[in-house]
């Protein structure tokens, strides 16, 4: 039952590539950029995951104005420049994600931030987790790789790094999260080799103990 979930929601995603991405092929490696900071990063490309993940430390979640928030700490090291970037965030959360594998349950928040690919801006969600122990900080899935074009596995780097001020935005589309099958999804990270594990999500409306179910 759970594999034919995930060949119907693997056939719908394609079907939205087609259908929206533009006419781009992206490498499994592909150099992106962090905004508005204009921070250049290596991104793993994984359609495995459903959901892109940034690197975030100290995560604390909380309360404003009734609305679920979340503050974090952004760590990057520059080794080519031996500098090192540190900035804590606020940002509000817009849905939980569980993610659950061998070695238990992870609940992780996710939040909208902004990347730039190829010259254009995308806002998209990201679950943040410490992903200090991974090769590649930021993992976009296949909801961003969706936005951004065919994904060609066996290449890297086919595209241009940064973004100017005129750079095109495309803005977070919140009916495209609601349309996808999220519980026959699979997150795979990065240590070594790669391990699956099952994800789900739930909006930011439920509390924070409500079952989960992606």
């Amino acid at each position: 039952m759970r594999r034919a979930a995930w060949c119907l929601a693997a056939a719908l995603w394609s079907g939205l590539v087609l259908a929206e991405a533009p006419d781009r092929t992206v490498g499994w490696v592909e150099p992106v950029t962090l905004m508005p900071w204009n921070l250049p990063f290596e991104a793993k490309l994984d359609s495995g995951a459903l959901t892109s993940s940034l690197d975030a430390r100290d995560i604390e979640r909380f309360e404003r104005d009734g609305e679920s928030w979340v503050r974090f700490r952004l760590h990057f090291d520059d080794e080519d420049k031996g500098e090192t970037f540190a900035m804590t965030l606020e940002r509000p959360r817009v849905r939980r994600l569980t993610v659950r594998g061998a070695g238990g349950t992870d609940d992780r928040p996710v939040v909208l931030m902004d990347v730039c690919v190829d010259g254009v801006r995308y806002e998209e969600e990201f679950s943040l987790r410490d992903r200090s122990e991974m090769t590649y900080p930021i993992l976009l899935g296949r909801r961003t790789i969706g936005h951004l074009g065919r994904l060609d596995v066996a290449s890297t780097h086919l595209t241009e790094p940064g973004c100017d001020g005129d750079a095109p935005r495309k803005p977070h589309r919140p009916d495209e999260e609601a349309s996808g099958d999220d519980g026959a999804s699979e997150a795979h990270e990065e240590k070594g080799e790669a391990d699956g594990a099952e994800a789900s999500s739930s909006s930011a409306a439920e509390p924070e103990d409500a079952p989960a179910s992606e």
